[in-house]
């Protein structure tokens, strides 16, 4: 593949801008200082350094959003910006897809690939990848809300019962729940359901995956190719 295409499907920018990083001098491979957009390059295990940190060839995107409030996870969205326009063109362009939803209202981490294989085993309920949800309620928050959301709650228009796999509170109008499972508004829904409601949402874990302390909400950053289920190696890319 191209060098300039390596770097703009790694979402280093527009080709214009790939072939300008590559003419400053900033692209090296094993030792040698590339100057070629159009340089042809294999990409079976290649470890490109970029401005001196090595950058591995990414075949399949995964990446990580820090979300804000007022998107929504839709190609069309009907009310709000779609999370989508937070990614730069070349990652939309590869067809990336976020892996679960949020609510336009919801903020924290988001997940992105274009590996079909990799939303299902994220999102099928026969896998129990842990989400972790830390939430202010309207209303203060008991032991006995927390016993019940464990124990299992039958939600509206739905008979069987969901539970929270873990949940603790964190301050007077506050919880950390756990999910294993994902149904349309579940937090909310499952707040209502014990006579409480949701005044503010964030997703802080995936799996093992947080937030990193430097990733502002709109932000993103690539992690590495594998394939969890857990999500239990932390990415350490950038973007």
């Amino acid at each position: 593949m191209k060098l300039s295409q390596i770097l703009f499907s790694q979402g280093f920018g527009t080709r214009k801008a790939c072939a300008g990083l590559v003419w400053s001098g900033a692209v090296w491979h094993q030792g040698r200082e590339l100057d070629d957009p159009d340089e042809d390059l294999p990409t079976t295990d290649l470890v490109l350094t970029i401005d001196g940190k090595p950058w591995p060839y990414h075949a399949q995107a995964l990446v990580m959003l820090h979300k804000p409030t007022g998107y929504e996870c839709s190609q069309k969205p009907k009310h709000h910006p779609s999370v989508m326009t937070l990614l730069p063109p070349p990652l939309r362009q590869r067809g990336v897809q976020p892996i679960g939803r949020l609510d336009e209202d919801t903020t924290g981490l988001l997940l992105f690939t274009d590996d079909g294989r990799l939303i299902h085993q994220l999102t099928s309920p026969k896998h129990h990848v842990p989400k972790v949800y830390e939430v202010g309620c309207k209303h203060a928050v008991d032991d006995s809300q927390v016993a019940r959301l464990l124990a299992g709650v039958v939600l509206e228009d739905d008979p069987t019962p969901v539970r929270a796999a873990a949940c603790e509170i964190t301050g007077p109008t506050a919880l950390r729940l756990t999910l294993t499972e994902g149904k349309y508004h579940q937090v909310k829904r499952m707040l209502a359901a014990v006579g409480n409601r949701v005044e503010q949402l964030h997703r802080s874990r995936f799996g093992h995956l947080h937030i990193p302390d430097d990733l502002a909400p709109g932000q993103w950053c690539w992690l590495p190719g594998w394939l969890p289920p857990a999500l239990d190696q932390p990415g350490t890319g950038s973007g």
